[in-house]
């Protein structure tokens, strides 16, 4: 079968087309092949979107999505506050570009 990805809403329609075959007597493995899936992504569906309407779906899709953008933040913090406290330890040497950072003079204007 070749590989293909399916929408929240195409998936929480092809289980109710499946749900109806299921009731008129056909067996799991005849659903799957009518649905152009294999059995393990039928039962994985199954367990994913059993009782969902297609807006609950999509919300969920969106809250997985924000769900990672969210954990990126949180790791990006995580490595920054690492190295803050690499610096604060004094083990990471942290050179400026002269040009760019200027000390300014005691009692006088800086820069």
């Amino acid at each position: 079968m070749k590989a293909r990805r399916h929408t929240p809403e195409q998936v929480i329609r092809k289980l109710r087309e499946a749900d109806r075959l299921l009731a008129e007597g056909t067996t799991t493995a005849e659903v799957a092949r009518h649905l152009e899936v294999s059995e393990n992504t039928y039962h994985r569906w199954r367990t994913q979107y059993g009782g969902m309407k297609a807006d609950d779906a999509k919300r969920l899709k969106e809250l997985e999505r924000e769900n990672q953008r969210l954990k990126a933040i949180v790791a990006d913090q995580a490595l920054e506050c690492r190295a803050l406290k690499e610096v604060a330890r004094g083990r990471m040497k942290v050179k400026f570009p002269s040009s760019r950072w200027r000390v300014g003079v005691v009692g006088g204007a800086s820069r």
